[in-house]
């Protein structure tokens, strides 16, 4: 007895040293206590601790509220365990986050970077939203890996990592978002209780949150696994994580390299501008390929993650074709599977073709994204496309880091579409074992930028 009980002793020593150690470098920052050193700015949620957690409890009739460090943080490790019992709470951790008293009509904002943390049947924990500012950043569709690493009911582990420019986000181990972004390098770290509106149903739910500790020294990055897709908001530039993961630039921001006109020797020499960093097509009053023309990439693909930036002026219209080609020696626009890019709200070809198969994100005339109003930017911004063609020849369209459809190319359901669509006139339509990427002139002014690619094997 007495040597098990040394040996218990033993142990729990050796276990001090070991978390001792795992902790070196870490600041707390909360006592397990009190609220020293933070202090909530906006919104009337009530903030208590006990039992070493700060406890958050919704109340109706109040806006989001936030719970605030006094300090602020620029590159930094945190870590914290947070806990939500109930799937209709919402919470989130803000980071490098900022106070305006004077927004609101004086009740102030905060605003920045945000930890998702969501319970919901949407599963988007440790996506990254931007809080009172741009709002989806990474939504946790782009990593679907790390949708069932939150546990309901349990303290889960949060880990982010701010270094420079890259943001990347753990929850109980799993990577989940990497996002690389130069709007703010240092600010408030923030515990969120969400507004539930006047619905009192909700009033008194709680959040729990403990163990919230920082490192601002001697940093050195977890490693991520090379499948994780990187929100890059530097235009036209890799990472050495997307460089290393075999990511490559279809546009280099200075030059048309890489480019020829549809049909053409070399790249258009009207029509088409490359300046301020985007390869722009200029407007010839709507008239498809009639000035510059379409261009596409020399080299053809086959199995591919594409991503590309767009911007649209009012009215306009253009597209991303993907296994073009260029057999059909057709006048007008090259044939191939288009990623409809378009105003919605101002061109009328998004009312054309069946239930919306016309419109942003589309498969053009084929199948209709689904997507909301919220999810798509406003007329003059920019719009993040995603493409994925898997080896398998599952292909799935993205908006703004969002799913907004899938298919199998080739399969009867495919064909079936076709057959019912203005592509029925050309044999095998869409089902090339590889082809160009092409950008459409359809006479309306479209910028593109950070147009990148990765081969899928």
């Amino acid at each position: 007895m007495k040597n098990l009980r040394q040996a218990s002793l033993l142990l729990a020593a050796l276990l001090s040293v070991f978390l001792a150690s795992a902790q070196k470098g870490f600041t707390s920052l909360f006592d397990g206590k009190t609220l020293n050193g933070w202090k909530q700015k906006t919104g009337s949620a009530n903030y208590s601790v006990e039992n070493g957690m700060i406890i958050g409890s919704t109340v109706a009739n109040s806006p989001n509220s936030f719970l605030c460090t006094e300090k602020e943080y620029g590159d930094f490790v945190l870590d914290l365990e947070v806990k939500i019992d109930d799937t209709t709470s919402n919470s989130g951790v803000q980071f490098r986050s900022h106070f305006d008293a004077t927004a609101n009509d004086g009740k102030g904002k905060v605003y920045g970077y945000q930890y998702e943390l969501d319970p919901s049947s949407r599963r988007w924990t440790a996506g990254l939203y931007d809080e009172g500012r741009r709002d989806w950043l990474y939504p946790l569709s782009l990593n679907a890996a790390a949708q069932n690493a939150f546990r309901l009911g349990e303290f889960n582990k949060v880990h982010i990592e701010c270094i420079g420019n890259e943001i990347k986000t753990w929850i109980n181990d799993v990577p989940a978002a990497y996002v690389v972004d130069t709007a703010d390098h240092s600010g408030i770290i923030a515990l969120q209780v969400h507004s539930i509106g006047s619905n009192t149903a909700l009033a008194g739910e709680k959040i729990y949150w403990k163990n919230i500790r920082i490192k601002t020294n001697d940093i050195k990055p977890k490693a991520f696994p090379a499948n994780i897709y990187v929100l890059n908001n530097i235009p036209n530039s890799l990472t050495d994580y997307e460089k290393k993961t075999n990511w490559k630039l279809l546009f280099d921001g200075v030059s048309s390299n890489g480019w020829k006109g549809a049909y053409k020797p070399g790249f258009p020499e009207k029509g088409w501008e490359v300046k301020n960093g985007m390869m722009r097509v200029l407007s010839s009053e709507g008239k498809e390929s009639t000035n510059g023309g379409d261009i596409v990439t020399i080299d053809e693909y086959s199995a591919f993650d594409l991503s590309f930036e767009f911007k649209l002026t009012p009215g306009a219209n253009s597209g991303v074709k993907y296994f073009v080609t260029l057999k059909e020696n057709n006048t007008g626009s090259a044939i191939g599977l288009e990623y409809q890019v378009l105003d919605d709200d101002g061109h009328p070809d998004a009312k054309l073709g069946r239930d919306g198969n016309r419109t942003m994100s589309s498969l053009y005339d084929l199948i209709p994204a689904q997507k909301q109003a919220r999810f798509v930017h406003k007329i003059g911004e920019w719009n993040l496309g995603r493409i994925i063609v898997y080896p398998n020849n599952h292909v799935e369209h993205y908006l703004n880091g969002i799913k907004v459809l899938e298919y199998e190319r080739g399969s009867k359901a495919f064909e079936d579409l076709v057959a019912i669509s203005k592509y029925k006139i050309w044999d095998h339509f869409g089902e090339a074992q590889q082809g160009h990427i092409l950008l459409q002139d359809h006479g309306n002014e479209v910028s593109f930028r950070s147009i990148k690619i990765k081969v899928l094997k």
